[in-house]
């Protein structure tokens, strides 16, 4: 179980004779890995202290890899064969940002590299490893690249316990005027957790935090214990600690960003999908006091229906839960997953809180928001809630993004004082019914008459 989220293979080369993988066994990364297919002697071509294999760069004959990458807190390359790392370091100098190949020439001379950035759009070169030079071919959005916006903040948090716990840090743009990273005034801030919860979050250009630093907030993402990506360590402590240690990890953030008078601690939210969601619920359910509101996308409330809907053909991804989160199935399961859900902690919410929900979400069924909303409005406790019909495990059709992100800008509004935008036509194409709470939100009540919408 320790390793099957980072021990898998990755390919073959063209001789038939290698296999490489990714391999985190023995050791506390996924390193990069080769396996004579005859002998089974293995031999590590790469690995990272810190961080599990992210990408590579091959040949493109061959198959056989020429560079490794790694991502701690930003991306690393690790030259494989000798010849690559002059190319390596003529790309580190090209542009700005982190970079990666994605195309190469028949020879393997020419190379199309993507770099993300912090503040724009991926922009793409057309690099010659004869000359070792790196053309510009187009930026993704350039109308987007015209715009000032802001720059994201690496930084490594400590936890209570002493967990390294890499995170990332957005301000508004004019918010820093010495440029020291740190606001001249602690600022309104969104504390946005990513989902999962086995997943991660990185540097580079984001939607989110772009939009919510342009409303005028702070915006802090925190890879807590339980991401992958990293150490079996890191990994593993999340292991039976949704809502606990994996709770505190975030609240040390926090702690952290007040400490650096980043955050102003009356103003903070917490927002965030899937597992993201339930850290919102949790956040307001079992820390009532520390956060000034809770925006939940797609977020399970009971952790028993939840493990109990999984659909027959998610036998493996249900193995895994069961596993590291608790087995409903057993005394001891039922108990640890009652305890550590939101539902049964509702009488203790005492802040606004906004759900989102996919009516066909088959990962987060429905009645995960269904049932907290009857509970909180069974003890009278406000809540906005608003559904998609068509949707399922988020929003994919724009038009719905577009009406949920209208939402949650003028609900943060009133919660943490940031400016909105008026909701306005954010409603055009938007298959949104607010089931309850609309009078919670600013202008809402008069865009959904506008809209003709319930």
């Amino acid at each position: 179980l320790a390793d099957e989220p980072t021990t898998h293979a990755l390919g073959i080369d063209v001789a038939g004779t290698t296999l490489y993988l990714t391999d985190s066994r023995g050791r506390e990364t996924a390193a990069l890995v080769a396996r004579d297919l005859k002998t089974g002697k293995e031999r590590v071509l790469a690995e990272h202290p810190k961080a599990g294999f992210a990408t590579l760069i091959e040949d493109r004959k061959t198959h056989r890899p020429l560079a490794a990458a790694f991502t701690h807190l930003r991306q690393e390359w690790q030259a494989l064969d000798p010849a690559v790392e002059p190319d390596l370091a003529a790309l580190r100098g090209a542009a700005d940002g982190d970079f990666m190949v994605i195309s190469q020439s028949r020879d393997s001379q020419r190379w199309v590299v993507q770099y993300q950035v912090d503040d724009g759009p991926s922009r793409y070169y057309l690099y010659d490893r004869e000359d070792r030079r790196a053309k510009l071919l187009f930026t993704a959005d350039a109308e987007l690249a015209a715009q000032k916006l802001a720059r994201m903040r690496s930084v490594v948090i400590a936890a209570r316990d002493g967990l390294e716990l890499a995170s990332y840090y957005t301000l508004p743009v004019g918010s820093d005027a010495d440029g020291d990273g740190l606001p001249d005034a602690p600022l309104p801030t969104v504390l946005l957790v990513h989902g999962g919860p086995w997943h991660r979050d990185t540097w580079g250009f984001s939607l989110e935090h772009q939009w919510l630093a342009n409303r005028g907030y702070a915006v802090l993402s925190v890879n807590f214990r339980g991401s992958s990506g990293f150490t079996k360590s890191l990994l593993n402590a999340g292991d039976h600690e949704m809502g606990r240690k994996m709770h505190d990890d975030l609240l040390d953030a926090v702690g952290w960003a007040v400490d650096q008078r980043i955050a102003d601690p009356a103003r903070v939210a917490i927002m965030g999908a899937s597992y993201g969601g339930y850290a919102a619920l949790v956040g307001l359910t079992v820390t009532p006091e520390t956060f000034a509101c809770g925006v939940d996308i797609v977020g399970p409330s009971n952790l028993e229906t939840l493990l109990q809907s999984f659909p027959p053909y998610w036998g493996a991804t249900r193995l895994r839960f069961l596993a590291r989160w608790g087995d409903p199935n057993t005394e001891e399961g039922r108990k640890l997953l009652r305890e550590r859900s939101p539902l049964h902690r509702v009488a203790a919410i005492q802040r606004p809180l906004l759900i989102g929900q996919g009516a066909n979400d088959v990962r987060v069924k429905q009645q995960e928001s269904d049932q907290i909303v009857a509970a909180m409005q069974d003890k009278r406790l406000p809540v906005t809630y608003v559904l998609y019909p068509d949707e399922g495990h988020g929003f994919e059709r724009p038009e719905n993004r577009i009406s949920f992100l209208g939402i949650t800008e003028a609900f943060l509004a009133r919660c943490l004082g940031g400016p909105y935008q008026p909701i306005g036509d954010d409603f055009t194409g938007a298959s949104l019914i607010v089931k309850t709470g609309a009078e919670h939100v600013p202008g809402l009540p008069e865009a959904l008459r506008a809209a003709g919408k319930p």
